[in-house]
């Protein structure tokens, strides 16, 4: 018998840290479950899978609100993936932001296909990195 698939929720509402484990696998320096909660809550946009009260996966957005996003994180527990909880992740925020002009995101060569597949088209991204900063630490 398969597992059931996990529920999406755009709500954090009673969220913890603990329900936030598991996530960026092979980051040399990740947030906390404690600065992941923040950095969800202070997206403009969120969409969580749940399952068994666990998030198994997220996606979230920034924007001005008016015009334009930006999609930073897509991630799906490693044990989840493959089954279509990214694809139901991205298809509801993408819902979520449906009123906008322009959304983007960037994301590594492998990943094109899955993103072109959602209707979405190749384009070129310019950025910088402070990998010491990777973890959301307050700066000293």
């Amino acid at each position: 018998m398969t597992q059931p698939g996990p529920s999406l929720t755009t709500s954090l509402d009673g969220l913890t840290p603990e329900q936030l484990r598991g996530f960026f696998v092979d980051w040399p320096n990740p947030p906390t479950p404690d600065t992941f909660l923040r950095l969800l809550r202070g997206s403009y946009r969120v969409v969580l899978a749940l399952h068994d009260g666990q998030v198994v996966g997220f996606v979230q957005a920034i924007s001005d609100g008016v015009l334009t996003a930006y999609i930073p994180l897509l991630e799906v527990l490693p044990e989840w993936q493959g089954r279509g909880v990214g694809r139901a992740l991205m298809t509801r925020l993408r819902d979520e932001l449906r009123h906008l002009y322009a959304v983007d995101l960037g994301c590594d060569d492998d990943l094109v296909p899955f993103y072109e597949r959602l209707g979405m088209r190749r384009g070129n991204l310019m950025f910088t990195r402070s990998y010491e900063r990777q973890n959301g630490s307050l700066p000293e």
